[in-house]
């Protein structure tokens, strides 16, 4: 059996060295291969999974340095067949590749903006007259670094030997511990294959908006949680985009979606919410730095 899976592109992005990480732990434990689709956004990789061109995708949400990816969020809620099967965790460390002889000559870097942002420290020291410019992926820039020795970029060491290009600088991420977490996400209901299924899920995600912007619609919900001792791992906003001042709520919970604890907190939630939405239980797997 071949399946599918979806990643942000080109090749040599963080999101298709979790995918691969994945894959790897997927033949491992199933014997299902996969084929990786990258795609030009982590929108695109997860509508694909939607509108079934992948069965899987795998998209970053969280880094401990910058915080949610709200690309992932805000499609995740408005795609509502997607369900996370499992979560990875996976070390970061950025480099500045370039064609320049030395970073006195460099001009201009280009990164995605989270890897941008998780950098800025080592940016504002080194390279302190640089203009920063975003892009789509760490890694599309890399295809035009030859061309022009006064531009640099921050991607992964692994991606510099994919596009055979110098590392100027080693591990410039501001935090040594930068990490990002992936959701692997499918369309549907949980599948046994797709997931660590010996074992009771250990978070669930969800999401919620509430019916106004008065006191205390906030404090209902989080208190159903309280009462029943679960405990929120993350809980963070979003504009709904309907109107300024409105706000869906994102929330991990550190229990099992299927347990009877979980089932009447949901129950008690829909209660204070306008709209509820269940992103899935799944378990966390942690990729260890010597396996990227």
């Amino acid at each position: 059996m071949t399946i599918s899976i979806a990643h942000l592109g080109p090749p040599g992005t963080y999101a298709e060295q979790a995918a691969i990480f994945y894959v790897n732990w997927l033949v491992k434990r199933t014997g299902i291969e996969a084929i990786l689709c990258p795609y030009p956004s982590i929108a695109q990789s997860l509508q694909a999974v939607a509108s079934g061109q992948t069965q899987l995708a795998v998209v970053p949400v969280e880094n401990s340095i910058e915080g949610s990816v709200t690309m992932t969020m805000d499609t995740l809620w408005q795609l509502d067949s997607l369900r996370i099967q499992l979560a990875l965790v996976m070390p970061i460390a950025h480099a500045l590749i370039s064609c320049a002889t030395s970073l006195d000559s460099i001009k201009t870097v280009y990164s995605h903006p989270q890897a941008l942002a998780q950098c800025q420290g080592w940016l504002e020291m080194f390279l302190p007259t640089v203009q920063l410019i975003p892009t789509n992926s760490t890694t599309e820039p890399l295809q035009h670094l030859e061309n022009d020795r006064t531009v640099g970029a921050i991607a992964s060491s692994r991606a510099a030997q994919l596009y055979n290009l110098p590392i100027l600088a080693n591990s410039i991420n501001d935090y040594p511990e930068n990490c990002t977490r992936f959701w692997v996400v499918s369309q549907g209901e949980v599948d046994a294959n797709y997931r660590m299924s010996s074992i009771s899920p250990s978070h669930t995600s969800l999401a919620f908006s509430t019916p106004a912007n008065v006191p205390g619609a906030l404090l209902k919900p989080l208190q159903v949680f309280a009462q029943l001792g679960i405990n929120l791992s993350r809980i963070e906003s979003r504009p709904t985009k309907r109107s300024l001042g409105e706000y869906l709520f994102f929330v991990d919970l550190e229990t099992d979606a299927t347990s009877a604890q979980i089932k009447s907190a949901l129950a008690d939630l829909s209660v204070y919410t306008e709209i509820l939405k269940i992103f899935g239980a799944y378990n966390v797997l942690k990729i260890s730095r010597d396996l990227i």
